[in-house]
């Protein structure tokens, strides 16, 4: 039985389950939004909103914990200062997850994940980054 176990397995090892969530978390401070299967976005919000909350701390050490955990200096930077100050005075809730349909081949439900008062501009034109996996 699965009692009291959090979180979905989504068929993958654990050790592919953290390389996911963190390229996904990447991907979502880079540009701000993008479109994954509802399942994922629903598992990587908490992610990304626990980063976001301990950037607001802004000393050294978080800035080392975040660099060991995002593995990026440059997305680090943009989290500790961009972001932290966006969501200053908020205290929580930093995203919302849209579901955006089903995916053509394996019907898949599909879903935008993005940050409450995103940054128009960090949107690229390749930025609705779509994980297949």
């Amino acid at each position: 039985m699965r009692h009291g176990i959090s979180g979905r397995k989504l068929n993958r090892t654990s050790s592919h389950r953290k390389a996911l969530f963190k390229n996904l978390a990447q991907s979502l401070i880079k540009y701000e939004q993008i479109k994954t299967t509802l399942p994922k976005a629903k598992d990587l919000r908490p992610i990304v909103e626990k980063l976001v909350t301990k950037a607001r701390d802004n000393s050294l050490h978080v800035r080392r914990q975040l660099i060991a955990e995002l593995q990026d200096e440059v997305l680090v930077n943009k989290l500790m200062t961009t972001l932290s100050t966006r969501y200053a005075s908020r205290q929580g809730g930093y995203t919302r997850v849209m579901k955006a349909g089903f995916r053509y081949g394996d019907n898949a439900p599909m879903a935008v994940i993005e940050f409450i008062d995103r940054d128009e501009s960090a949107k690229s034109s390749d930025a609705v980054v779509d994980s297949e996996d």
